[in-house]
């Protein structure tokens, strides 16, 4: 559906949950604007179409004339910047910013940003509960699923805390955090990056705009990025400074610790694995820096049960314990997965691989799998990458994987569905595989 054009300074390239959120904020403060998607019946369009049903629309091809006819364009993180289009306008003098920046001119209250490849629904959600618990009225937002400018409906609001992609912060400048942190950076989305250095300088954008960078001493591009800004850090290991947050082990307990003082026993963490205490020293040390109560956020801690499709338990079978991280869209993520785990598992993986580099997973595979099940698009670029590891399989479904993993399972081991890769050349989205897998195992009990 067109319309002809009539003024408006304003684009929203994209429609979709975000897009429509952007739309809704400006019509509610008069700003003209006009929204551009190039599907013919995009997510979100009869809702736009009812609630701004005078706003110009073109839905199809893009068309440069309308970009190019904007002073400012609102870009959902589903559409890079680099397409024609887009820089046509830029040459313009366009405007080029997203609904987080559109978010950061807007609110007054203190926001804590997190990115990262692998963890940051985790971190997310954990410091949101753990701010809660502090006593502080906390929303969250952003790439977990809720977009921002919803938020500003739900003020007064004490804290934001907004799980921020790579796509978003690309067009944000203005975030001004009270603290931010990258979690970690693994190879992703290089089927929109020109190369791993590209992904990594868009994630380093959450740097130039808080006051106290987080960096994590165990990934040593992050500590590079993080390194002109004096940043204080959270890892697997004893902190050298007072300020920094790591664990400090004895035979049998592990604790975490900020300095020398002891926070809380692992024993104590609901999530388990080794990433989720990196994930957990995370929480304290960006809830710390941002002045919450660390008695508040020790209590959310020992109370939070883990996020959906991320290393969640599913059930035990026969004396196998079924997992799904469904989530584990990369590398790094199937990585931190597998390793957490004790003993061996038989790990189902496969997808769309996002023009992945699958290599990591070899010396992991041998170590720790009992088998790997591939199914999907880059099930055979998985395999290839694998080498020598013998006791691999190709299924066509997830039903398939799911029978004959038990069937490979011995009494004791895991079976762990982490893909390593996105969902969408099979599912609708990685949450629908993982209900998939989850009703298939449940049927096998």
């Amino acid at each position: 559906m067109d319309k002809q054009l009539t003024h408006w300074d304003t684009l929203i390239v994209g429609l979709g949950k975000t897009g429509l959120s952007v739309a809704q904020f400006l019509r509610d403060r008069d700003v003209p604007f006009a929204v551009a998607d190039s599907r013919e019946n995009p997510p979100g369009k009869e809702d736009l179409l009812e609630s701004c049903p005078d706003v110009p629309v073109f839905f199809g091809a893009f068309s440069e004339k309308v970009f190019t006819q904007a002073r400012q364009l609102i870009v959902n993180p589903g559409v890079s910047v680099h397409i024609p289009e887009i820089q046509a306008a830029c040459k313009k003098g366009a405007e080029v910013i997203g609904d987080i920046e559109l978010f950061a001119r807007s609110s007054t209250r203190p926001v804590i940003g997190i990115t990262g490849s692998n963890g940051k629904t985790t971190v997310t959600k954990l410091l949101t509960l753990m701010a809660q618990r502090a006593g502080l009225k906390v929303e969250m937002g952003g790439n977990i699923g809720i977009p921002v400018l919803d938020l500003l409906n739900k003020e007064p609001v004490d804290l934001y805390v907004l799980e921020l992609s790579s796509f978003q912060l690309e067009t944000t400048y203005s975030l001004n955090a009270i603290s931010a942190v990258i979690l970690n950076i693994t190879e992703d989305h290089l089927d929109r990056y020109d190369g791993f250095a590209g992904y990594a300088s868009a994630k380093a954008k959450i740097y130039e705009q808080t006051e106290n960078v987080l960096a994590n001493r165990d990934d040593d591009d992050v500590m590079t990025l993080a390194k002109k800004y004096q940043p204080i850090s959270f890892g697997l290991n004893k902190p050298e400074r007072s300020e920094d947050f790591g664990i400090s082990e004895s035979t049998d307990e592990t604790w975490l610790v900020k300095g020398k003082e002891q926070l809380i026993n692992a024993k104590a963490l609901k999530i388990k694995g080794k990433h989720n205490i990196a994930n957990a020293l995370a929480a304290l040390a960006l809830g710390d820096m941002a002045g919450i109560d660390m008695q508040g956020m020790l209590r959310g801690l020992r109370d939070f049960e883990g996020v959906e499709h991320r290393s969640q338990w599913v059930a035990k079978i026969n004396q196998v314990n079924w997992y799904n991280d469904s989530k584990g869209t990369n590398v790094g993520a199937t990585l931190a997965a597998l390793s957490g785990l004790p003993g061996k598992t038989v790990l189902i993986a496969g997808g769309q691989g996002k023009g992945s580099d699958f290599t990591p997973l070899a010396p992991v595979v041998a170590d720790r799998a009992r088998a790997v099940i591939l199914l999907g698009e880059d099930a055979e670029k998985i395999s290839v990458a694998l080498g020598a590891f013998e006791k691999k399989y190709f299924v066509k479904n997830m039903d398939e994987a799911v029978q004959l993993a038990r069937d490979l399972a011995e009494e004791g081991d895991n079976v762990l569905l982490s893909p390593a890769c996105a969902s969408f050349d099979m599912y609708r989205s990685y949450e629908e595989r993982g209900e998939i897998f989850m009703h298939a195992v449940r049927r096998l009990s």
